[in-house]
Formats: structure tokens, C-alpha cells, sequence
């Protein structure tokens, strides 16, 4: 259990900064990241899937877009807004292990029988925690988000209850998407979905909240804003 452990934070120590230096750099490297990260998913998603073909092109297709999508909002949001989606995305998993490991608890679901309660817990407080802190770091970044869309300038207030709701929020659809792609590992009947990342796994293991928050947050920047 500790060389795992250690093999889980040797392999985040080297692959979370390698990640934001191309999310950073953003152009045609970024192109390239996101395309090397779809193949490599779609790969492992096709051998997870291999007697369902309809699945498979179902899967296929939703990464397909998951990075199209990836790319569109690093485009269109820039850096700091991209990089505060995909952090919240790493709290919640970080948050979700260290609290489930630390406090065990009853279960959340038969579909993943790691996850728990306090797991649960632990991914919107760390989430929030670190989202906040992103921000008053950044200098109040969510100032950068496109509101052209409303005819007001948003308040102060306004504003802090659209990043509380927002974090929450995409903290929900990331561990959403965790369940999804462990549903489909248990029916696999796999432990992970490949072996490139020791430690973690496959690369779909990582990213499996990633790619459904990515959509979510772009369509909730591009229509839920308004309303604010």
C-alpha cells in the first residue's frame, strides 16, 4: 500500500506541473497535449469496451467532443479560467482519496466501492477550499470571464455566489463523471482502465471527471452567466 502511495505522488509530482505547462502554453502544443491525451483515452476506452460496439462509438464520440470543448474554452477563456476549472477537478480527486483514506466511513455506492461518505465530503471542501484560495491568488481572475452576455455589470455579490456555485457544482459533475467510468469498469470487470501511470493506472482513471467537466463548464460559461 505505501509504494503505491509513493508511485501515486511520484507520478502526480511530475504529471499535475507537466499538464499546466501545456495548458499554458496553450497554441499548437496545446493542440498536440489534447490530442495525444484523446487517443491515448479512446484507446483504453475501446479495449475497456471491446465486445460493445455501440458504447465504444458512443465513448469515442463524448471524448471526441470533451476536447474539442477542452480546446474552445482554453480559446475563448483564456489560461487562468481553463486552469481554475481543471484544478477544482484535481482538488476534488485529491480531496475525495485523502478523506476517504483518513476517515473510512460508510459507503457511498456499491459502484465504486472506495468511494464514501467522507470522501464525498472531503471533495467539496477541498474543492472550495482551494478554488477560493486560486482566486484571491489570481486577484479576483473571475473578473476575466466573458460577460458580454448580460447588459449589467455583475455585483460583488453576485459574483461570489456564481464561483461558490460554480466550484460546487463542477466539484459534482467531476465525481459524476468518476462514477460513470467506474460503472463501466465494473462492468468490464477492471480495476483500471490501463497501466501508463503508476500508481494511478490508465489515463482514463485521471481523467474521467476532467472530460465530463470540461463540457458542463462550458456551456454553463456560455449560458447560466446570463442570468446572472
Amino acid at each position: 500500500m505505501l509504494k503505491e502511495i509513493e508511485k501515486r505522488i511520484l507520478t502526480s509530482l511530475i504529471l499535475i506541473p507537466l499538464t499546466f505547462f501545456f495548458i499554458y502554453k496553450g497554441s499548437f502544443i496545446f493542440i498536440l497535449f489534447l490530442i495525444i491525451t484523446f487517443f491515448i483515452s479512446s484507446y483504453e476506452w475501446i479495449k475497456m469496451n471491446r465486445k460493445k460496439k455501440l458504447i465504444k462509438l458512443f465513448g469515442i464520440i463524448f471524448l471526441f467532443l470533451s476536447f474539442y470543448y477542452a480546446y474552445v474554452l482554453r480559446l475563448e477563456q483564456g489560461f487562468k479560467i481553463f486552469l481554475f476549472i481543471i484544478l477544482i477537478s484535481i482538488l476534488t480527486d485529491i480531496g475525495g482519496y485523502i478523506f476517504g483514506k483518513t476517515f473510512k466511513g460508510p459507503k457511498l455506492t456499491n459502484i465504486s466501492p472506495k468511494k464514501t461518505y467522507a470522501g464525498l465530503i472531503g471533495s467539496f471542501v477541498l474543492s472550495i477550499i482551494g478554488g477560493l484560495i486560486f482566486v484571491e491568488f489570481m486577484n479576483n481572475f473571475i473578473i476575466d470571464i466573458d460577460f458580454n452576455f448580460i447588459s449589467f455589470e455583475p455585483s460583488e455579490i453576485r459574483l461570489n455566489l456564481f464561483l461558490l456555485l460554480f466550484i460546487s457544482i463542477v466539484s459534482l459533475v467531476s465525481q459524476a463523471g468518476d462514477l460513470v467510468v467506474s460503472y463501466f469498469k465494473r462492468i468490464a470487470k477492471i480495476k483500471d482502465t490501463g497501466k501508463i501511470l503508476p500508481g494511478h493506472g490508465g489515463l482514463l482513471d485521471r481523467i474521467d471527471g476532467i472530460i465530463f467537466v470540461i463540457p458542463f463548464a462550458y456551456i454553463y460559461l456560455k449560458l447560466a452567466i446570463i442570468y446572472w
